[in-house]
């Protein structure tokens, strides 16, 4: 089974990032978790209908995006909160999505890295739905990560890994 793990933040070194590395160090065995870069989503056009509506062909780098969503079983989503928004890179990353397929009916994790973050964490669940992905509700979790904690150091915890671990089994449960 293999998921695809996407953060909001294009930060090399970002809480959300951590978090998604430590949850692919808790994937089980036949599970693989692989991250979309952050250079990725940064280098994706920025979404314009006209693109991508009948008779258009969406960039390539578009293409590839569908083709990487496409071929997940289940989504997990870490973002950070910016003036109390979705981050532009996540947002246009999705909205390339909304045309396509590729995430009707496609389960979602969705992990908040800061119990602070509410506003974007609400509208990033809200945009999923409206995009017909299943946000899986067990698979949903507040971590209170603190800056400069590394994917060991998150791993380490049990606090926080504990949480993880039963999000990630949630999520698993439910491609299943």
């Amino acid at each position: 089974m293999r998921l695809l793990a996407i953060s909001g933040s294009l930060r090399a070194r970002s809480s959300n990032g951590e978090v998604l590395a430590a949850i692919a160090g808790l994937a089980p065995e036949g599970v693989e978790v692989d991250t979309v870069s952050a250079a990725f989503l940064a280098a994706l056009p920025a979404f314009n209908p006209d693109d991508d509506g009948e008779n258009a062909t969406p960039p390539e780098a578009v293409a590839v995006w569908r083709d990487t969503v496409g071929g997940a079983a289940g989504l997990i989503v870490s973002s950070p909160e910016y003036a109390h928004g979705v981050p532009g890179a996540l947002k246009n990353a999705l909205d390339w999505l909304v045309s396509s397929p590729v995430v009707i009916d496609k389960p979602v994790a969705l992990i908040n890295a800061s119990p602070r973050s509410k506003f974007a964490h609400a509208q990033l669940a809200e945009t999923l739905r409206t995009m017909s992905t299943r946000v899986i509700e067990a698979a949903t979790i507040e971590l209170p990560i603190s800056r400069g904690l590394d994917a060991r150091a998150i791993l380490e915890d049990r606090k926080l890994a504990e949480p993880l671990a039963v999000a990630l089994q949630a999520l698993i449960d439910a491609v299943a």
